[in-house]
């Protein structure tokens, strides 16, 4: 199928595509990579009547420490994120998670923040941002505002998002001291969306595990130390309240079992760097 035609502009500015978004409100989408807003406009599930592209605004096309964060601007690629040459040590989580994202050529085009707009639960960096306990920058035409990415992610492709408002920058702290990190993922095929993926960060004080691709949206869970049958327990309780539901492709027990090994290997990835 095609997309219904629609109106295009190209934004050099936020402050321009927020004007757009305020003129047009939900009859206008932002076009940044696209790798997920062009399978919606050709299968005809959005029909909006202005497409704004920022994609080539150098003002959102910033990679910068600010705050004890790497803040990656709205127009940032998923590849030039991954090719950052200080990314191992400032977010050691995202290099084990890029291999997992799709397939190269996505990645080149796809956005990071689109990615997070679009909310998917299978997807791996809304998972990290998440786990991260990273935070989301929002911008309308009059205000700015910044949420916590547990506030942003709302359910199902579903976020806070208010239809003037961009997304004009994510936020992920950088790593600290005897801080480990862990991922591990299952999908059918390399590059496909996650059956179950589990992101682990340690400290010496304890765990944080999320898990995304089971419930509607990750999910996070922060425990003290925990060793052997105590963290057994704890995975599989967490593997419980994810409320996993059997589909055409994978049963709930499968997907509750997954987590539970999953959780286990990339707690003891993480934990093995602290």
């Amino acid at each position: 199928m095609k997309p219904a035609s629609f109106d295009y502009v190209r934004a050099e500015s936020a402050q321009l595509a927020c004007e757009l978004l305020k003129e047009h409100g939900e009859d206008a989408r932002i076009l940044a990579g696209g790798q997920s807003l062009m399978a919606i406009l050709n299968m005809r599930l959005a029909q909006p009547e202005l497409l704004v592209d920022i994609s080539r605004s150098v003002a959102l096309s910033t990679l910068v420490v600010r705050d004890g964060c790497l803040e990656v601007g709205a127009a940032v690629t998923q590849a030039a994120l991954e090719r950052r040459p200080d990314l191992a040590s400032e977010l050691p989580l995202l290099p084990l998670v890029f291999p997992h994202i799709s397939h190269i050529q996505i990645r080149n085009r796809g956005t990071v923040c689109g990615s997070v707009a679009h909310a998917d639960p299978s997807a791996e960096l809304p998972l990290c941002l998440l786990t991260l306990q990273g935070s989301v920058v929002l911008r309308s035409a009059k205000q700015q505002r910044i949420l916590k990415a547990d506030q942003f992610f709302t359910g199902m492709l579903s976020t806070a998002r208010a239809g003037d408002e961009l997304l004009e920058a994510v936020r992920f702290p950088l790593a600290q001291p005897e801080q480990g990190f862990g991922f591990r993922e299952f999908s059918r095929r390399h590059g496909d969306f996650a059956v179950c993926a589990v992101a682990v960060v340690a400290h010496t004080q304890g765990l944080r595990v999320g898990v995304g691709g089971v419930a509607d949206r990750p999910m996070v869970r922060e425990w003290p130390l925990l060793e052997g049958s105590a963290l057994d327990d704890a995975l599989n309780e967490f593997a419980w309240a994810l409320d996993a539901r059997d589909d055409p492709h994978i049963s709930a027990a499968a997907r509750r079992h997954i987590v539970r090994r999953l959780g286990r290997q990339a707690v003891e990835q993480a934990r093995a760097q602290v």
